[in-house]
């Protein structure tokens, strides 16, 4: 196997795992925290590797990368309203 290869079933493995882990570990149900949870987890396993396959430019990542920061940020920071 080459090296590439190897980095896309490294990154799998790792989003596997995190996924296993969330959903051993999330309490019954949806809420606000476990449907974000899962949807960080999900983009950032796919774009990782799109971005070690190559079809997708660093630009790209950084973007994607910023946004997920933000939207985490903005989860965990946001005041609970009424």
């Amino acid at each position: 196997m080459s090296g590439n290869s190897w980095l896309m079933l490294a990154i799998f493995v790792l989003g596997a795992g995190s996924l296993i882990g969330f959903f051993i570990t999330k309490t019954e149900g949806f809420g606000r925290f476990a449907a974000s949870t899962l949807l960080i987890i999900l983009v950032v396993t796919v774009a990782a590797l799109l971005y070690a396959g190559g079809k997708l430019e660093s630009q790209v990542m950084a973007n994607v990368l910023f946004a997920v920061f933000g939207f985490a940020g903005g989860l965990f920071t946001s005041k609970n309203s009424g």
